[in-house]
């Protein structure tokens, strides 16, 4: 069974910067892309970053309201992905989640075969 937990969200003051963490367990290759969504109340789904497969080496902040502000990660040994977030702002309020695909790489949510729960994030003014 594959399972995905995020972790590290919380409450915090604008101009902060948080470090969320997911580890991946129960999938029984290495090679698999990775991504870190978003979803605030009455907005669509939206990809923040996304990391490649390992050997890949390609990683992008996709959403252009974190492009430099995001830093997206991953360590195989740990199974784990990571989005750090710096300069945060109240409309970076939302429930972030952890996305694993069976694709090297994709910047689209239909082809993430598997989510986490998702963890929220609240930035304040």
């Amino acid at each position: 069974q594959v399972e995905l937990r995020e972790s590290g969200g919380g409450w915090v003051q604008a101009g902060a910067s948080l470090r969320l963490s997911c580890t991946v367990s129960g999938l029984t290759s290495k090679y698999y892309g990775l991504g870190w969504f978003r979803q605030a109340p009455g907005h669509e789904r939206e990809l923040v970053a996304a990391v490649a497969a390992r050997y890949n080496g390609e990683s992008e902040c996709e959403a252009d309201s974190v492009k430099g502000r995001c830093t997206i990660s991953r360590d195989d040994a740990k199974s784990a992905v990571y989005l750090q977030l710096s300069t945060l702002k109240p409309e970076d309020t939302s429930l972030y989640y952890c996305a694993a695909t069976t694709r090297a790489y994709s910047p689209r949510a239909g082809e993430y075969e598997y989510w986490g729960r998702g963890t929220q994030v609240t930035v304040s003014s």
